[in-house]
């Protein structure tokens, strides 16, 4: 039984149980909203080391951070530093997007040392297999790219990316309309060339009940991709994007029929001015299933700096209403995130995340910052740096400037607004 097969007949599952008590709301409240597909738990049964979460409405923002190997990176032992990095800087999710080497031991290695949800995406590997076996990427088969999404799931994904509804009608309308970068997810971009080789409609659409039949099978939540996101601000929330998003609000109600949790992706490069248009507009077309959004990124001029970007971005997408925000790093466009990338990534949409929960009056967003404000206005400074969230760089920037006994920090020093208001009021400043 699915977790949401669960909610809807009034179990209440272990996972529901942690995850209500990690949200500190009630757990009835939390079943209600998993039955009806506003909340998902990515919880594959052979997950076996899980700490589940929840994504969605009324929920804490969640943040995800990629790993994986490439053609150029193909070595295992990074990616998992990268994962013991991603989760020490507190990412509540991780996907293996690896393209090279051993794929399989890759991911069965991020699984066997994840406590957290894990997600893939199929495309990837059944498209490099393909290259492998025939030669040519567009020569898979609808039997490779399944069995793939089998093997993964036996393994233990918790959550798949499938680009469902990239679709001959959202491709014949993309061509009609035009594009300044055309297709940018990789995903997209193999199922687009797959399409028209063969003239035949997308496996992953045509066969959509054998995708949510292996799902059901082991509760792989379906991440329903974007295939068709925006690549640069000119292409943003145009007539093959809200094609797609149309086709994918319409699968979100056969997954949920069928007894399978789905969320929904989203873009992308969308300028400010379209940000909340976008979450609205999947809210309404996807009947309030949780989102998932890239960023999303809010000029397209800013690499080396995309993780700031995106955090701009992300704040108000999940201000509006977006449930789970994918990292960008400063790698982004420009190549492999290293160690301090990922970091860098996680803490930047972990940010953006909780500026949105403070808007959306989530439980213990504000108290979270109100007992910051008083750890400061006691200028108790190991208090600042427990509640931090980032203790490590907080700390280390204390250290670097020498300031780890001083009273008041080196910026105001002797007129530090704090302690001298406090003496003025008769509260003087006891702790250091």
């Amino acid at each position: 039984m699915t977790q949401i097969e669960a909610a809807r007949v009034g179990q209440v599952t272990r996972a529901m149980e942690k995850v209500a008590a990690k949200e500190g709301i009630r757990v009835e409240d939390l079943m209600a909203a998993v039955a009806a597909g506003r909340v998902v738990i990515p919880a594959n049964k052979n997950h076996r080391n899980l700490e589940p979460c929840g994504i969605g409405k009324g929920l804490r923002t969640k943040v995800n951070a990629n790993l994986g190997t490439s053609t150029a990176y193909p070595d295992i032992e990074p990616e998992l530093a990268k994962l013991r990095e991603a989760l020490d800087a507190g990412a509540d999710a991780v996907m293996d997007l690896s393209t090279g080497g051993d794929i399989n031991e890759c991911r069965r290695q991020i699984i066997a040392h994840s406590p957290v949800a894990v997600g893939t995406v199929p495309i990837y590997q059944a498209t490099v297999e393909a290259q492998e076996k025939y030669g040519a990427l567009v020569e898979m088969t609808a039997e490779d790219l399944f069995k793939v999404i089998e093997r993964q799931a036996e393994d233990g994904v918790d959550f798949i990316t499938v680009h469902c509804g990239v679709t001959l009608e959202v491709v014949d309308r993309l061509r009609r309309e035009g594009r300044l970068t055309d297709i940018v997810s990789r995903g997209g971009s193999f199922l687009t060339g797959w399409m028209l080789h063969h003239g035949e409609e997308n496996p992953l659409y045509a066969q959509y009940d054998r995708l949510l039949e292996i799902a059901r099978r082991y509760d792989v939540t379906l991440s329903l991709g974007d295939g068709l996101r925006p690549g640069c601000l000119a292409d943003a929330t145009d007539r093959a994007q809200i094609q797609e998003l149309i086709i994918l609000g319409e699968l979100v109600d056969r997954a949920r029929e069928a007894g399978v949790q789905a969320m929904v992706e989203g873009p992308g490069h969308v300028p400010l001015n379209q940000v909340q248009a976008n979450i609205l507009l999947e809210k309404r077309l996807c009947h309030e299933a949780p989102f998932y959004v890239l960023g999303p990124l809010v000029t397209d001029v800013a690499p080396g700096y995309d993780h700031i970007t995106a955090a701009i971005g992300g704040a108000l997408a999940a201000a509006a209403g977006a449930d789970f925000i994918c990292y960008v790093t400063p790698a982004e466009h420009l190549g492999l995130p290293t160690l301090a990338d990922v970091r860098e990534g996680v803490m930047a949409a972990r940010i953006a995340g909780h500026a949105a929960d403070l808007a959306k009056g989530i439980p213990g967003a504000w108290e979270w910052d109100r007992e910051m404000a008083r750890a400061r206005k006691a200028l108790d400074w190991e208090r600042q740096l427990e509640l931090a969230i980032d203790p490590k760089k907080a700390r280390q920037y204390r250290r670097n400037r020498n300031e780890a006994t001083a009273v008041a920090c080196s910026m105001c020093g002797d007129f530090c607004a704090m302690r001298l208001v406090g003496e003025y009021l008769g509260k003087p400043v006891e702790k250091c």
